[in-house]
C-alpha cells in the first residue's frame, strides 16, 4: 500500500539517539488521518542501534553491506519508499507533535514546490535556532539561515535556496525527474546540492515555520562538534563538487574569481581554528577528482532559471553578512 509521507532515517551509531527519534515520529497527529511508513536505513554500526531499531515492529530497516555515507542510505531509503513525499530525518532530531502535519500541508498545496524546510532548533539550547534553511552564494558559501538565533525569529513562510536534509520533506515525483541525491558527495552539502539543481529544473524550495523540531548536531561524524577534520575536509571538496556540477562553463568561468576569493577567505579562517591542513586537502582533492563528477546537462528551457539562480547567489553575499550582523 502506498503512503502519503515515507520518513527516511539514515543511521550510523545512533544508539543514543535513534529512539527518541522514532518515538516522535510515531506520536504524530498525521497519523490520526495519513499513512506514514517509516525507514531506517543504517549504515554498519557498531553499536547497539540495530536491536534498538529491531524491537519497533512499525519501522522498517534496511542494512548497508558496506559503509557508504549519508547519500547512499538516504538514496536506498527513498528506492525503497512508497511515499508521495519523502521526509528525511537525522537520527538525533526528535519532532514536535505536528511536524510532519505542517511539512505535508505545505508542500502538498503547490506542484512547483520541490522540497519544504522545517524550523530546526537546537536541541540543548531550546531558545536558539538551528537552521530554518540554507543559502548558497557566489563565494561559493553555504550556510544556514537563523543559526544561533532566538527562536522567536525566522516565524513567516518564505522560499529559500536549500532544504536541509536532516529535517526536510521532498517531492517524490521531482526527485524521479531530476535525480536522487549525488552519492559522490558521501555527506555534507548533499543538500544545497540537490536543492540547486530542484531550482534549476524550475522548482522552489520553501520554509515552514510551524514544523518544529529539536537537533542535536553532527552526533554522528562530529561527535556534536561544529567543526572536525573529517567535516572540513569533506565540506571543502563537496563545495568543489557543487559548483563544478551545476554552473555551466560560462557561468563557472564569470564566477571563478569570486569563487577563488571565497575559498581563500574560508581558508585563512579554518587556518585561525586549527582545520588549515583539512581545509587545503579537501580544495586540492575537489579540484583533482570534480571532473568525474557528472555535470547537471544545460537545457535550452533551464536557460532563464540560471539567470535567476546567478541573481540569488549575488544576492545571498548580502543576505549572508545581514545575518552575521543580527546575531
Amino acid at each position: 500500500m502506498k503512503s502519503d509521507v515515507s520518513v527516511i532515517i539514515p543511521n550510523f551509531n545512533g544508539e543514543n539517539y535513534i529512539a527518541n527519534c522514532l518515538d516522535s515520529i510515531l506520536d504524530q497527529s498525521f497519523n490520526q488521518w495519513g499513512q506514514i511508513e517509516i525507514i531506517v536505513v543504517d549504515d554498519c554500526s557498531s553499536d547497539d542501534s540495530i536491536n534498538i531499531i529491531k524491537g519497533y515492529k512499525d519501522v522498517k530497516l534496511r542494512e548497508n553491506a558496506v559503509n557508504s555515507g549519508f547519500d547512499k542510505s538516504v538514496n536506498e531509503g527513498i528506492k525503497a519508499s512508497s511515499g508521495k513525499y519523502c521526509l528525511l530525518l537525522n537520527n538525533d532530531v526528535v519532532v514536535d507533535h505536528n511536524f510532519v502535519k505542517y511539512l505535508y500541508e505545505h508542500i502538498d498545496k503547490n506542484p512547483k514546490i520541490f522540497s519544504v524546510s522545517s524550523k530546526m532548533i537546537r536541541y540543548f539550547e531550546r531558545n536558539k535556532l538551528d537552521d530554518t534553511g540554507d543559502f548558497y552564494n557566489i563565494f561559493g558559501w553555504a550556510y544556514k539561515r537563523g543559526d544561533g538565533k532566538r527562536i522567536g525569529s525566522y516565524q513567516k513562510e518564505t522560499s529559500v535556496f536549500s532544504t536541509c536534509a536532516g529535517a526536510g520533506i521532498y517531492r517524490r515525483s521531482i526527485l524521479d525527474e531530476i535525480g536522487l541525491f549525488d552519492e559522490a558527495f558521501f555527506a555534507y552539502l548533499e543538500d544545497v546540492d540537490i536543492s540547486y539543481r530542484g531550482l534549476i529544473f524550475g522548482y522552489q524550495n520553501q520554509y515552514e515555520p510551524c514544523a518544529v523540531c529539536y537537533h542535536i548536531g553532527s552526533a554522528t561524524t562530529a561527535k556534536g562538534q561544529k567543526y572536525s577534520p573529517f567535516k572540513v575536509k569533506i565540506s571543502a571538496r563537496n563545495n568543489i563538487y557543487m559548483a563544478y556540477k551545476n554552473m555551466p562553463l560560462i557561468q563557472l568561468l564569470i564566477n571563478s574569481p569570486f569563487l577563488v576569493v571565497g575559498f581563500s577567505i574560508k581558508y585563512m579562517l579554518f587556518l585561525k581554528r586549527g582545520f588549515g591542513k583539512d581545509y587545503a586537502a579537501g580544495i586540492k582533492e575537489g579540484l583533482k577528482t570534480c571532473s568525474q563528477i557528472k555535470k547537471v546537462p544545460l537545457q535550452s528551457k533551464n536557460i532563464g532559471h540560471y539567470f535567476l539562480i546567478e541573481i540569488q547567489l549575488i544576492f545571498n553575499v548580502f543576505r549572508f553578512i545581514l545575518n552575521k550582523l543580527s546575531r
